[in-house]
């Protein structure tokens, strides 16, 4: 499988379920979301703004996606809400076509443009590798089934704080499933208000919705 094969199959709505563990303070925390995706071509307008916001020539680029997504995590505050959209494009190198660099025009730990290194290895995982101007972020994503999509991730700040997350993801088939990842997860283990601030800053979103 190829980068755009591994996105085309990506397209259409996912439902995700996320574990994130809090390192520094041995804790987890539940989450769900709904996820969007569509693959663009080439050519498509947004990848050509991308590639030149960027300074890179377009013609390299192979495509990309969109993505979109709405969700919630167990320790969210009242006024807080997970939502939001991005469009990627892909830059394979010229001699290593299974890998390359995917530019955004904007990132999730920073909201800035950004760009990170991607390959695909002998298991048809997508692997990203992304450094941010405070943190570095290691996700690889992989596909069991055609409807079943698994990813993790593993985020240090530096100082060395970290959290690592696991997210399984299925396709949802049509409307009236509905919106997931709405309702904030069981609340009876969650930690004190104290702790909430405290991690608060690392909560993290993947490149590939949150």
């Amino acid at each position: 499988m190829d980068v755009m094969e591994f996105f085309q199959l990506s397209t259409g709505r996912w439902q995700s379920q996320r574990t994130t563990h809090h390192l520094a303070f041995k804790r987890a925390e539940a989450g769900g979301s709904e996820i969007q995706v569509e693959a663009l071509a080439a050519d498509h307008p947004k990848i050509v703004e991308i590639c030149q916001l960027h300074e890179v020539d377009p013609k390299r680029a192979i495509g990309g996606a969109f993505v979109s997504w709405h969700g919630a995590m167990g320790w969210d505050k009242d006024d807080e809400n997970h939502e939001g959209t991005t469009i990627f494009a892909l830059i394979p190198d010229a001699e290593q076509p299974q890998q390359g660099t995917l530019l955004r025009e904007r990132g999730y730990a920073e909201i800035v443009p950004v760009a990170g290194q991607y390959h695909m290895d002998d298991e048809d995982a997508l692997v990203l590798t992304t450094e941010y101007e405070t943190m570095s972020s290691i996700e690889r994503f992989w596909f069991p089934s055609p409807n079943l999509r698994m990813r993790t991730s593993t985020v240090k700040r530096f100082g060395g704080f970290a959290t690592a997350t696991f997210c399984t993801e299925s396709r949802l088939q049509d409307a009236s499933e509905g919106a997931a990842g709405r309702e904030n997860a069981n609340s009876s283990n969650l930690p004190t208000d104290t702790l909430k601030t405290a991690v608060q800053p690392a909560k993290y979103v993947s490149f590939f919705g949150w």
